[in-house]
């Protein structure tokens, strides 16, 4: 989300802390700098600083999201949208952000839904990273969201969210951007709380999920 954090977590000194109870901000372990706290049973690959590195992973966890989605979806070939469905067991003390942040994109878009359910497309996972909050794939086939105890204190968490949810949609990161764009991200500071895609994003993400079960095989 902010300038200085990599999209994928340090696969070395993994701290695996967060399980399916609540964990409030406040009561969260600080991770050592260079560590993150991720979910059990999550290890996620090594850290990426390069730009074209984030962006491919960005669009890994894109196809990786829309595929399962299709594969699940393929019976019923007339849907006018496809649904991806998401968890939140993982990630409690967002639970109502994660909400917020799905129903602004399900008012944006049309061309592609999010609802919160079992059998999910990806997950959403919750606790302390010095780089902030970032979208990953796990690198079997599926995603994950992570969003960062501190980071969501310092910033709009409703923007972190809304905008980690963009690189599931299929948007890359854009920090020179201004406000007004949700992937601008971090870039625009602190003060930037807008949690909405604007209409070059917006148009984008239909384009992507255009006749997405159409696509099927």
């Amino acid at each position: 989300m902010n300038r200085s954090m990599t999209v994928l977590a340090a696969a070395l000194g993994i701290v695996l802390a967060v399980g399916t109870a609540a964990v409030p901000a406040s009561a969260a372990t600080t991770a050592t700098a260079g560590t993150a706290t991720t979910a059990q049973g999550y290890t996620p690959s090594p850290g990426i600083a390069a730009n074209s590195s984030e962006d491919a992973n960005n669009k890994a966890f894109y196809e990786a999201v829309m595929k399962s989605a299709r594969a699940k979806q393929a019976a019923n070939p007339y849907l006018l949208a496809v649904t991806v469905t998401y968890d939140t067991t993982n990630a409690p003390t967002f639970r109502t952000t994660i909400a917020q942040s799905a129903q602004i994109w399900n008012s944006s878009v049309t061309n592609v839904q999010l609802r919160s359910g079992t059998n999910a497309d990806f997950r959403y996972y919750e606790g302390n990273d010095s780089r902030g909050s970032y979208a990953s794939t796990d690198g079997h086939g599926g995603g994950y969201i992570f969003l960062d105890y501190a980071q969501n204190r310092q910033y709009s968490s409703l923007r972190v969210v809304a905008h980690e949810t963009g690189h599931v949609l299929g948007l890359p990161d854009h920090y020179s951007g201004p406000c007004s764009e949700l992937m601008s991200g971090g870039g625009p500071g602190t003060s930037c709380t807008n949690p909405n895609p604007n209409s070059t994003e917006r148009s984008r993400v239909n384009s992507l999920w255009r006749n997405g079960l159409a696509l099927v095989g």
